[in-house]
């Protein structure tokens, strides 16, 4: 993570921090928007990025104008200074880095980021987190003070614990804003993703969104999650899932990791590297195909890929699978699906009883497969008999020599 800082519009200082991939270049970048009142450091923003960085998008989320490290007065801002604020940050991330494709705004940040969207023109996806379909249902927290906001020009409202003076001007503003006409315009992919026991933004506004906005569009619900996701699974599932749903509508030149085709072996085979600073964490190619290895937390890796041994195992399963349903294919067994689990572990050879080797620790990986279908008990053992034949389990009980050289 690297904090940043940039000029708005009215030439204030604005801080945020930049989230990149641990590995490799950025597939796209994106920008957050937190929610009203919010600042960058609301742990939903954090892991929110942190987990679409995990999936290879760069993330900036700032502070918008008068909150956190931000400069300016917060009672000077507005929904309509909010978007201002998204296009600076937006072209300060287009001159340093490249254009931003994916817009995330949580509560009123995703209000914001749907009125922003038709001002961002490499912006392709958009995502809306517990979002209100208009501005100003922000005004439902005020309802006590708006009659001294009108009478007084301002008062000292209490939002999140917090007082903060919203002025007449703020009141104006977002009763002025038409976000409904700006979301059939939007022109963008639309993600709107919104807990139904969400007791702040009432799930209504999300179907108010989701009707409003033309195709693509698309809805996912978050269960059980409250409005602030302060249940660290729910708002790191809801990054992981922005960075999935994204993937398919950016930039086809934007997809492909530049390090990784500079890299790109001329022979056939799986080409694996790794940075130094990046700990255990590494890019793994096998022809177009690319993915992310790394370790658990427990041994000192950020677990943002399988491990090797994995790896390994996958190999063996993903090739029982294809062995097995080639198989059904070929006999024309009534077969729906194959699953295979295969775990590793190690044990003493002298606890082994069919093994040659007597000493020290053998390797064991254990497969279990799952056939669905209506086969007969004979069927179902000559599958059985016919996943030992699997070339990779053929690979692991022959002798396997490596011959390994330095590259030049």
């Amino acid at each position: 993570m690297a904090r940043v800082q940039f000029k708005n519009q009215q030439g204030l200082t604005l801080t945020g921090d930049l989230e990149m991939p641990s590995t490799g270049e950025p597939r796209a970048f994106a920008l957050f928007a937190h929610c009203f009142s919010c600042t960058r450091k609301i742990r939903a923003a954090v892991h929110i990025t942190r987990a679409m960085a995990d999936q290879g998008i760069a993330v900036m989320r700032f502070d918008f104008t008068g909150l956190g490290q931000s400069e300016g007065d917060f009672a000077d801002s507005s929904f309509s200074a909010n978007i201002d604020d998204l296009l600076a940050a937006a072209d300060w991330l287009a001159e340093e880095y490249q254009p931003i494709q994916i817009l995330v705004g949580h509560s009123l940040g995703g209000t914001a980021v749907l009125a922003a969207a038709p001002h961002i023109e490499s912006c392709r996806a958009v995502a809306s987190i517990n979002a209100p379909a208009e501005p100003q249902h922000v005004l439902h927290h005020m309802e006590d003070s708006l009659d001294t906001i009108r009478q007084s020009g301002s008062a000292v409202v209490n939002l999140g614990g917090r007082p903060f003076r919203i002025r007449q001007d703020f009141v104006d503003d977002v009763r002025s804003q038409d976000v409904a006409t700006r979301l059939r315009n939007l022109k963008r992919a639309l993600l709107v993703l919104h807990a139904p026991l969400d007791q702040t933004v009432d799930v209504s506004n999300a179907q108010n969104i989701f009707t409003a906005a033309l195709h693509p569009k698309s809805f996912v619900s978050l269960d059980s999650a409250d409005h602030l996701l302060s249940n660290p699974e729910d708002s790191e599932y809801a990054g992981m899932l922005i960075a999935h749903w994204a993937s398919r509508y950016l930039d086809p030149a934007a997809k492909a990791d530049p390090q990784i085709a500079a890299d790109k072996p001329a022979v056939d085979g799986v080409l694996v590297t790794g940075r130094t600073a990046d700990g255990f964490a590494c890019k793994v190619q096998s022809g177009s195909h690319q993915w992310i290895a790394d370790e658990p937390p427990n041994v000192g890796g950020k677990d943002t890929g399988p491990d090797p041994y994995a790896h390994l195992c996958a190999a063996l399963g993903t090739c029982t699978v294809m062995t097995l349903n080639m198989y059904a294919r070929h006999k024309k067994l009534p077969v729906e699906q194959v699953t295979t689990q295969v775990s590793h572990t190690r044990i003493h050879a002298k606890d082994c009883q069919d093994c040659e080797k007597t000493d020290g620790k053998i390797d064991v990986l254990q497969r279990q497969i799952g056939i669905t279908g209506n086969l007969t008990d004979a069927q179902r053992q000559r599958m059985l008999e016919i996943a030992d034949r699997c070339p990779v389990h053929r690979t692991l009980e022959n002798e396997i020599k490596v011959d390994t050289h330095l590259a030049d």
